[in-house]
């Protein structure tokens, strides 16, 4: 049988708490107004949610990407945009975390994990556009 640990009950909860007290009140009025909430995505970095899986030694948490995934479902029952945008945030940064020297990983990855800098990726290809199913 699959349980959780504490620790993966308390990330879980605490994704949570913070969809249901940051994300879900506003949601609808932020994709009306097509509002991006960089103080709420400030927030989520301040609880560890800017750098899940970025390496401890640049500010990140050190979490694995089931963590990151356990995370990402419960911020998705407050805003699933919002959601969506932190995944493709942590994706990016966890791109020069894993393939980044380490002159590139301290420069970037510490304001990346506080989401002073905010990251994010463009996908084109010949013939498809943003299609990556074509």
């Amino acid at each position: 049988m699959f349980t959780l640990t504490d620790d993966e009950k308390a990330i879980t909860e605490t994704a949570r708490d913070f969809a249901d007290e940051y994300l879900a009140p506003q949601a609808v009025q932020w994709d009306q107004d097509k509002h991006f909430p960089v103080d709420v995505l400030r927030k989520a970095a301040a609880l560890g949610m800017g750098g899940i899986y970025i390496r401890e030694d640049v500010g990140g948490s050190g979490l694995c990407r089931l963590d990151a995934v356990r995370i990402f479902e419960q911020l998705a029952t407050g805003c699933p945009a919002i959601s969506a945008y932190i995944s493709i945030h942590n994706m990016a940064a966890w791109m020069i975390d894993k393939y980044g020297s380490d002159e590139l990983r301290q420069r970037w990855l510490p304001r990346l994990c506080t989401m002073e800098l905010l990251a994010s990726y463009c996908l084109t290809e010949p013939g498809a556009g943003s299609d990556a199913a074509a």
